[in-house]
């Protein structure tokens, strides 16, 4: 079980724990557009839309999940918080659940599957929530052009490797960064993450930024605790 400061995610059914990806997108995805209705890829725990309920007023917080345990505990999560009203979760996947398409949403938020190596483990669930080939980047785009509304916003957390290629397969379909945060561990190492947010038009000029998460061991930079204190209990 994982205590924030205004909500509990449990997770021991969930192939996916609860880690620095998705709090950090949680926290960095725009809301500016004063969402009405926010899409959640890939749920997971909940957390995602857990923490989009808490920052916002979205009226109608919608999460697709594949896995039947992850999407139980899910709907145990949401059940649970302060939001129940506003949060509901799907057991479909991203195809079933793009077939009949039946309104379109101001958020779509996902941090999706991203190892594309070819080796697997014994863990069938973990496999898929963490394999691209569960999701590929390509049919989470189709979906994001296909289900955003005309001023929504579409974020995601990958790999910094993935980022130039993520950012072409978006313009394919006419959806361009409008922020942009690649994250490093600490000072000294390699950018690991990108942090990405699209609308249907382009900036004529986009300016990325970096965010630290550490200075040392534990010792988190003021950058990360800024973005981070509304959810962490120690922060």
């Amino acid at each position: 079980m994982f205590q924030f400061k205004q909500f509990t995610v449990k997770q021991d059914r969930c192939a996916m724990k609860v880690g620095t990806d998705g709090v950090l997108l949680g926290a960095w995805c725009p809301i500016d557009n004063h969402p009405y209705s926010v899409l959640d890829i890939g749920s997971g725990t909940g957390i995602l839309s857990l923490m989009l309920a808490q920052r916002s007023n979205a009226e109608q917080i919608d999460a697709i999940e594949i896995d039947e345990n992850a999407y139980e505990q899910c709907v145990e999560n949401f059940e649970s918080s302060p939001w129940g009203d506003r949060l509901f979760c799907f057991h479909a996947g991203l195809d079933e659940f793009v077939d009949e398409p039946e309104e379109q949403y101001d958020i779509i938020i996902s941090n999706p599957p991203f190892y594309s190596e070819d080796y697997k483990t014994k863990n069938e669930q973990r496999d898929w929530a963490r394999f691209q080939d569960a999701m590929p980047f390509e049919d989470l785009v189709e979906a994001a052009e296909l289900l955003l509304s005309e001023n929504g916003i579409f974020a995601v957390i990958i790999p910094h490797k993935e980022e130039e290629r993520f950012i072409s397969l978006c313009a394919d379909v006419d959806l361009f960064p409008v922020k942009v945060t690649r994250v490093k561990g600490t000072h000294t190492t390699p950018i690991i993450r990108s942090l990405l947010a699209f609308k249907r038009y382009e900036l004529s000029v986009l300016t990325a930024d970096e965010l630290i998460i550490e200075t040392a061991r534990h010792q988190y930079t003021e950058a990360y605790i800024a973005l981070t204190k509304d959810f962490y209990l120690k922060l």
